[in-house]
């Protein structure tokens, strides 16, 4: 093989290895979902506002026997509750979470409208490492 040749090869190798190596250290996941979160005015939101902060980490949790939906799931920012997933949202969620599919949220933005209500949107995601 010509000496131009074998410099190719070693340098499509060469970049293979960095791309794996770099890949190693970074933690790929796919967004699943993005919404608005229900119910933040009924829960410890407001009284925790000032603490939240974008990008955030929530905790997703299952309500199965909850009475006003069976596949309600719940979020919590630092163990306390700030609402739900939209019930519209929630049915794939609910079914990935209970056959243990792992998932995770964080809060994506944090709104305060002019009538002084609060808003968070959140994503879901499914972490690949």
């Amino acid at each position: 093989m010509p000496a131009a040749a074998l410099l190719g090869v070693a340098l499509v190798v060469a970049a293979a290895a960095s791309v794996a190596g770099a890949a190693e250290n970074a933690s790929a996941r796919i967004v699943v979902q993005h919404a608005p979160l229900a119910g933040f005015v009924y829960y410890d939101g407001s009284a925790i506002w000032e603490k939240m902060k974008s990008g955030d980490r929530l905790t997703l949790v299952r309500e199965p026997g909850n009475v006003h939906d069976a596949n309600a799931v719940r979020l919590e920012w630092q163990g306390r509750m700030i609402g739900y997933v939209p019930r519209r949202d929630n049915p794939d969620l609910a079914r990935q979470m209970d056959h243990g599919a792992r998932v995770e949220a964080r809060i994506t933005e944090l709104q305060r409208a002019a009538n002084g209500r609060h808003r968070i949107s959140y994503e879901i995601a499914v972490p690949l490492k």
